[in-house]
C-alpha cells in the first residue's frame, strides 16, 4: 500500500525539474506571458521555492535558454557519410523539428525575448550560429575557410533562422519544401559565390561532382536548367 509521500527531490535534480518545466511552458507560450506562479503550478511547488533555485524569472529564462541552445546545435550534427546535399537535408528536418515543436521559445532565443541585451542570452545565439558554422565547414572538410566560404556558410545559417522565423508567423509553406528549399539555398548561394572566385570554385566543384542526379542538388540543377529554357 502505497502513501502517496511525495520524493524530496535534491538541489541540483529540483533545478533541471524547473527548466524542464519552464522551457515546456515557453515552448508553447511566449515566456512574457508565462509567470512563475505558472512555473510553480506545473512544478508542484509554491512560487517562494521557486526563488530559492532561481534569483528570478530572467535566470530561469536563461538556464531554459541554455538547454533548448544546447539542444538546437546539436541538431547540426551529422555523420560524415554520404553526399553534403543529403546530409544538408537531414540536419534542416532535425532544424525544423525543434522550430516546430518549440515554436514561441525558438522565437524568444533567435530574438531575445524577455532577456534582450542580455550578454548571456546573446551567448546563447551566437554559440548556436558558431557550432552551426563549425559543422558545415567539417562537412566541407576545411578548417580555414577563405573570406566567400565564411560569408556563404553564415549567410546560409541567417537565412536559416529567418525563414524559420517567418515560417512560425503563419506556416503557409509546407515544411518540406522549405527544408529543401533551404538546401537548394546553401547550393545556390555557394555556387554563385565561386562564379567569382577561383579557389571556391576548386572547392565546389569537389562537392559537386560527388552529388548523385537525384539528390536535393541534382534537382536543384534540373530546375534550374527547365528555368532557363525560355
Amino acid at each position: 500500500m502505497t502513501t502517496g509521500v511525495r520524493r524530496r527531490m535534491g538541489v541540483d535534480e529540483r533545478r533541471q525539474q524547473l527548466i524542464g518545466v519552464a522551457l515546456d511552458l515557453f515552448s508553447r507560450r511566449s515566456p512574457d506571458d508565462v509567470s512563475i506562479d505558472e512555473i510553480a503550478s506545473a512544478a508542484g511547488i509554491s512560487r517562494p521555492l521557486v526563488y530559492h533555485y532561481f534569483p528570478g524569472k530572467l535566470s530561469l529564462y536563461e538556464a531554459a535558454l541554455r538547454r533548448a541552445a544546447d539542444d538546437l546545435a546539436g541538431r547540426f550534427a551529422e555523420p560524415h557519410e554520404g553526399p553534403l546535399g543529403a546530409r544538408l537535408l537531414r540536419v534542416m528536418h532535425r532544424y525544423f523539428d525543434f522550430v516546430d515543436e518549440h515554436g514561441p521559445g525558438f522565437s524568444a532565443l533567435m530574438r531575445g525575448g524577455p532577456a534582450v541585451g542580455s550578454s548571456t542570452t546573446n551567448a546563447l545565439i551566437d554559440s548556436v550560429r558558431q557550432a552551426a558554422y563549425d559543422q558545415i565547414l567539417s562537412h566541407l572538410e576545411i578548417s580555414d575557410p577563405p573570406a566567400r566560404l565564411e560569408l556563404v556558410v553564415r549567410s546560409w545559417i541567417s537565412l536559416a533562422e529567418s525563414t524559420a522565423l517567418i515560417w512560425l508567423e503563419g506556416r503557409r509553406i509546407p515544411r518540406d519544401e522549405l527544408e529543401i528549399q533551404l538546401v537548394h539555398d546553401f547550393a545556390a548561394l555557394a555556387a554563385v559565390s565561386a562564379a567569382h572566385n577561383e579557389e571556391l570554385g576548386a572547392l565546389m566543384r569537389g562537392v559537386f561532382k560527388g552529388e548523385p542526379a537525384d539528390g536535393p542538388f541534382g534537382h536543384l540543377v534540373g530546375r534550374l536548367i527547365s528555368l532557363a529554357s525560355f
